[in-house]
């Protein structure tokens, strides 16, 4: 994973951190790095991470048909990042400009001690590496930047290639909460995921036992 800024940043230390163990190279990057003012772009794999930007607009939108009124979603996401509450990143594949999904991690309690991760990915990048990719750079960050402890997502019990996705990132299924998500007037199970800091510094298979 390669992190870079536009300014001032993590360039110099570039060189130092990549003989750095991970416990070492993540507070480097903390203390080189106020994410709340500007997103690092983060390179891994065959994907570029970037903030969202109003062009992404309608490249999010054609291809998460789901998703409505993404120039306001930009606009709140870009505040909610200032505010220190979360933050998105924009999923942009090779020979792409635009963003083609995204991740969004807020916080749970004061000060992203747990946090929770949502993802979208247009359907033609399904399969392709990209969300692995994506997915393993936004927790490296999330754990050794931002300071999460524990990352959480949440995911409906029939929605099999979210689940799937999860569990291959190395999320622990923990539980099912019973009509725990309401849609178009139909309540829905959840299955709760998390990934612990501690866990994944240690490269330990954390998936855990599969719950029904």
């Amino acid at each position: 994973m390669t992190l870079a800024t536009s300014g001032k940043g993590l360039a110099p230390i570039q060189a130092v951190m990549e003989k750095m163990p991970y416990q070492e190279r993540a507070q480097v990057v903390s203390q080189a790095l106020d994410w709340r003012f500007g997103l690092p772009t983060i390179r891994a794999g065959n994907v570029t991470l970037r903030d969202i930007r109003e062009s992404d607009a309608s490249a999010l939108m054609a291809m998460l048909t789901t998703v409505e009124g993404f120039h306001g979603f930009i606009a709140e996401v870009h505040n909610e990042r200032l505010l220190g509450n979360s933050f998105c990143y924009g999923i942009v594949p090779d020979g792409y400009e635009d963003a083609m999904g995204l991740f969004q991690v807020r916080q749970l309690e004061p000060g992203f001690g747990s946090a929770e991760w949502g993802f979208a990915l247009g359907s033609p990048f399904w399969g392709s590496g990209v969300f692995l990719d994506g997915a393993r750079a936004v927790i490296d960050f999330s754990f050794g930047v931002v300071g999460v402890h524990r990352l959480e997502a949440r995911s409906i019990t029939s929605n099999g290639r979210g689940n799937a996705a999860l569990r291959k990132v190395g999320a622990m299924q923990e539980g099912i909460l019973r009509r725990s998500f309401q849609r178009n007037g139909r309540l829905f199970d959840q299955v709760l995921w998390s990934i612990l800091r501690d866990d994944w510094r240690e490269g330990q298979p954390v998936c855990g036992p599969k719950l029904h």
